[in-house]
């Protein structure tokens, strides 16, 4: 199954209003302006987007929006995966019926499962759908680490066909790309990891900054792709600062300050996230203003 899911692809934020209820107006303003400045797809409804505190209607009513507002337009893949497998397939019935083009699967957290575990679990949910799936290994959120020979049988089943890959680890990375099979995508999980990543191979990367600054997500890539890594390599060096700065505190609350920063007010962090301290609001503001986006 082939699926060019596009470069850049942004972890969309959940935006929320002041109590905290889903705000739908403000998501499909969001989604569009993503698109409109760098975004090849949007990931709806992921880490990044607080799928853990989301209802399954809430989850639906976020992608039918997002569909409804850029489908077409930008890859829009759904975050439908969790802890628990049959839930998982449950969703990802109900997403594929309002017209996202892919589903993306987290590794199940917290029950920490097997290898053998985690590859029946994504492989009977892949089964359950005709939509492309791409993969997701966040160890350090999940506590359970995909690895490559577990990915490598996934990548028989046919529309598992992608992986974003966030254990931090080049190492891990690059045994990836190396043995997959062609026309398996290989995304980075980590912004700052992007360009070294995109050197032995990765298709793109799967952003939280790309919120901020999509436009040169876009370029950082496009130089590498065109043949000019050193353009690539000053311009992941003057980006990487903000980078690193959306993870001050746990994702997504320094990106979701930056944008309230920015005037997008989408809203805050539902428990058991908390806001960001007063310090790091003031380190953000300023980090912010170092790159003129605010």
């Amino acid at each position: 199954m082939a699926i060019d899911f596009g470069r850049v692809l942004t972890a969309m934020v959940t935006p929320f209003d002041d109590q905290l209820n889903l705000n739908i107006p403000v998501a499909r303003k969001l989604a569009r302006h993503l698109v409109e400045h760098g975004s090849d797809g949007l990931v709806v409804s992921g880490t990044t987007g607080e799928s853990p505190t989301l209802t399954e209607k809430e989850k639906i009513d976020l992608l039918r929006a997002v569909v409804d507002e850029v489908g077409g337009k930008a890859t829009v893949v759904a975050g439908t995966g969790s802890y628990s497998t049959a839930a998982s397939i449950a969703l990802t019935q109900a997403a594929s019926k309002v017209g996202v083009d892919a589903i993306m699967l987290v590794c199940p957290y917290y029950n920490k499962p097997s290898q053998d575990g985690l590859y029946n679990h994504f492989r009977v949910i892949a089964e359950s759908t005709h939509l492309p799936v791409m993969l997701y290994n966040i160890p350090g959120r999940t506590g359970v680490n995909l690895l490559p020979d577990t990915v490598l049988k996934l990548a028989e089943v046919p529309n598992i066909v992608a992986i974003k890959e966030a254990s931090g680890s080049t190492d891990q990375a690059t045994e990836l790309i190396r043995r997959l099979p062609e026309g398996f995508a290989v995304y980075s999980g980590d912004d700052s990891l992007t360009l070294p990543l995109l050197s032995v191979g990765a298709r793109g990367v799967v952003s939280v900054v790309a919120h901020l600054i999509g436009d040169r997500m876009q370029e950082l890539i496009n130089a590498y792709t065109s043949g000019n890594p050193s353009l690539a390599a000053k311009i992941q060096s003057r980006l990487y600062p903000l980078m690193k700065g959306m993870f001050i505190d746990t994702n997504p609350v320094p990106v979701k300050a930056a944008l309230n920063q920015m005037g997008w007010n989408v809203g805050g962090t539902r428990l058991p996230l908390s806001g960001l301290s007063p310090d790091k609001e003031a380190k953000l503001r300023e980090l912010l203003k170092s790159h003129n986006l605010i």
